[in-house]
């Protein structure tokens, strides 16, 4: 079968339409003509997204807290810069918004850039979903992706629609649970559309509903031992799909659901009604080694919070790992530290020739030792060095959707 003709992405709507086309071909052979176009279109793509929503700024407050911790002051030093104690306490805990006279202040004193500070605030949906805008949610997508039902006319309202998402994930109140709201942990974009956030991950809950694993959850069982035999998973050719049936006999759905436009996340660890967790993923990144610390990184919320906490709800843009690490919730720390070890405890990674010589042979003897996939080391290599372009043959570019695929894993 012949490729359609490929058009550079100019504008939303050329966007759109490529975003569709390579959801379309997800499935092709490798070595295929479809293929061949998959791999210029999700590159088209990806640096359309560079270009027109980089990647975000953390929040004032978050940059504020970071600038004072790093320089080891309280927020009694503040009250020079903002002016009182009073409104010390008000900017750190969000109830002031912070003014221009303050936002010079503080970049003069802190060194805290002018486009950081007077940002817009991110959009949270915190208080019911009676307050939500209906219209915003991404309905043309959702039903491009085949997420929404075709409905006779006449065509039902986007609240009506989103309505039934909502229960079709468990009802109003888990719906509301795995919000972005305040106090919920969120690796995600400053740029993130929050209503495309909201609406795909009550897809992945409404997914893993309709696909629940026989056995019943086990509490306590995820821990960085089970996370050690879930990476030794990628050893095989069909590693994801072993993950996923290994995660199954524990009771814990693995659900990957299609990324929607304005939507920079690779994964998310959300719990379903009955306090089931739920692991989802988006494979935007269609890699070996994404997939593998992706998951492991939200197993590691599984194990290390959502066990003790009923309304915590985790997301995840994985390619602020490298850029927030010092800025954000230290449950995402902790989260990368047990993904890491359980990949490459530290003691062995510091004992490899492959730390200090990363050449494709030490790179294969240490995945052999320890009965990994080699792009799982390859991508150490690449964090350790910061140079994403060593050891590109190990990537394994598009082998983690074409077994999914064949499972009808992917919503």
């Amino acid at each position: 079968m012949a490729t359609n003709k490929i058009k550079p992405i100019r504008n939303e709507k050329d966007y759109e339409d490529a975003l569709a086309r390579v959801y379309a071909l997800m499935h092709s052979e490798p070595g295929s003509e479809e293929f061949d176009e998959l791999d210029v279109l999700a590159d088209l793509v990806e640096h359309y997204e560079d270009k027109h929503y980089p990647i975000g700024y953390p929040s004032p407050i978050g940059a504020i807290e970071f600038h004072m911790d790093q320089a080891n002051l309280s927020p009694r030093d503040l009250i020079p810069i903002l002016g009182s104690r009073s409104k010390v306490s008000e900017v750190l805990s969000g109830k002031r918004a912070i003014t221009m006279p303050m936002a010079r202040a503080l970049h003069e004193h802190l060194g805290i850039p002018s486009d950081v500070l007077i940002q817009e605030p991110r959009v949270t949906l915190k208080d019911s979903l009676s307050e939500l805008n209906w219209d915003r949610f991404p309905i043309k997508a959702m039903v491009n992706r085949g997420w929404i039902p075709k409905k006779p006319s006449p065509t039902p309202s986007a609240k009506e629609i989103i309505r039934e998402l909502i229960e079709r994930a468990g009802g109003s109140d888990v719906a509301l649970a795995a919000t972005l709201q305040e106090g919920n942990c969120q690796r995600t974009n400053a740029k993130t559309d929050p209503y495309a956030l909201q609406a795909w991950s009550w897809q992945v809950m409404a997914t893993a509903n309709e696909n629940l694993p026989d056995k019943p959850f086990t509490p306590r069982i995820v821990t960085l031992d089970f996370l050690r035999e879930v990476a030794r998973q990628s050893w095989f050719e069909d590693g994801p799909i072993r993950a996923r049936d290994l995660l199954g006999k524990h009771g814990i759905p693995l659900v990957v659901v299609q990324t929607l436009p304005k939507l920079y996340l690779d994964g998310a660890a959300l719990k379903l009604s009955d306090s089931r967790p739920v692991v989802g993923l988006t494979l935007r990144n269609d890699r070996i080694d994404s997939f593998w610390f992706c998951l492991l990184h939200e197993l590691a919320h599984v194990g290390l919070h959502l066990d003790t906490k009923t309304n915590d709800a985790f997301y995840d843009d994985m390619s602020l790992r490298r850029v927030m690490s010092e800025q954000e919730d230290s449950k995402e720390r902790d989260a990368d530290e047990w993904a890491e070890s359980a990949l490459i405890p530290q003691p062995v990674w510091e004992a490899s020739d492959v730390k200090h010589h990363p050449s494709p042979t030490n790179v294969m003897h240490l995945a052999n030792t320890l009965r990994i996939h080699p792009a799982l080391v390859a991508d150490k290599v690449r964090q350790e060095t910061q140079n994403y372009r060593l050891l590109p043959q190990f990537v394994g570019t598009g082998e983690v959707l074409r077994w999914l695929s064949q499972s009808a894993l992917i919503d």
